[in-house]
């Protein structure tokens, strides 16, 4: 049996970067996934990217589990309440994970920008996609994990404090998940659901890939141009995180909390793809950052 065989997951924001990983390394424990996003075969989003969900639930299924990918916008209520009202109706209302990966920012985010020169249309719209949506998948999931009396919601963010990120749109958007985990966590306890924020260390998506003008295998020649990016982790990475939370039978204990994949990989001893152990904590505080 693995370990999460017979569970079942929706990862919201599964079509690239974390929101992949995640929904692949539960697939590879054994759970069914529900992989949702707003780029489907035949219909991308306005991120112009190529990557779908049908993709990450190929992966999916490629990997042990059972994926499924369905066509949602979060920030779209009815789409969201559809989504659940099927995850009931095919999983006899069994729902044990939820993932909020939905974001949707980067190209919002106006970097080295006073709050009053940024666009204020896009500094709203940021918090439309990456925290209203995640208000609205919880508000439609946790209803079905409160039923059972057992769950687990990870909000998925940028650090686990409250600093500032260097924009000010950016840095409401990821403390405000945050904040999310923590009062869930609270309002939840009584059910037995668990709720908590989740950080990858520098992320080697899709995304950073191409904006380096590198790949999967020559990624460190991008360490060149950022030295930084040599300690950076792949989606597999927080990936496997999320599977280990998933099955650690005491997560109820870290209920409330922002965690971090470097920290988990040091409890959980899990690795990155290729057997390393990134450790961002440690990089950053070496560094000053």
């Amino acid at each position: 049996m693995k370990p999460l065989q017979g569970k079942v997951a929706v990862v919201a924001g599964a079509t690239r970067g974390s929101g992949r990983g995640i929904a692949v390394a539960l697939g590879e424990a054994g759970a069914t996934v529900y992989c949702t996003g707003r780029s489907a075969r035949g219909s991308l989003s306005d991120m112009n990217r190529a990557e779908t969900i049908e993709e990450t639930a190929d992966r999916v299924t490629a990997g042990g589990g059972t994926g499924i990918p369905v066509r949602v916008d979060h920030t779209v209520e009815e789409e969201v309440k559809a989504l659940f009202e099927r995850v009931r109706r095919e999983q006899s209302g069994r729902l044990d994970i939820l993932v909020n990966d939905v974001w949707g920012g980067d190209p919002l985010s106006e970097w080295n920008t006073s709050f009053w020169e940024h666009s204020l249309d896009n500094g709203l719209l940021m918090q439309r996609r990456a925290v209203h949506s995640h208000m609205i998948t919880s508000y439609y999931g946790a209803p079905l994990m409160i039923e059972r009396r057992q769950g687990l919601i990870i909000e998925i963010t940028d650090g686990t404090d409250y600093r500032y990120r260097g924009n000010l749109y950016y840095s409401l958007a990821k403390i405000s998940v945050i904040h999310l985990a923590q009062a869930m966590a609270a309002e939840l306890k009584p059910y037995n659901v668990t709720a908590l924020a989740l950080t990858p260390g520098f992320l080697r998506s899709e995304a950073m890939l191409d904006h380096f003008g590198v790949t999967e295998d020559n990624w460190r020649e991008a360490g060149q141009i950022d030295p930084h990016f040599l300690m950076s982790e792949t989606p597999a990475y927080i990936g496997r995180a999320v599977a280990a939370l998933a099955s650690d039978p005491e997560v109820a204990l870290k209920s409330g909390q922002a965690l971090s994949t470097w920290a988990l990989s040091d409890e959980y001893g899990f690795t990155d793809r290729d057997g390393s152990r990134p450790h961002w904590g440690n990089y950053a505080a070496e560094q000053g950052f």
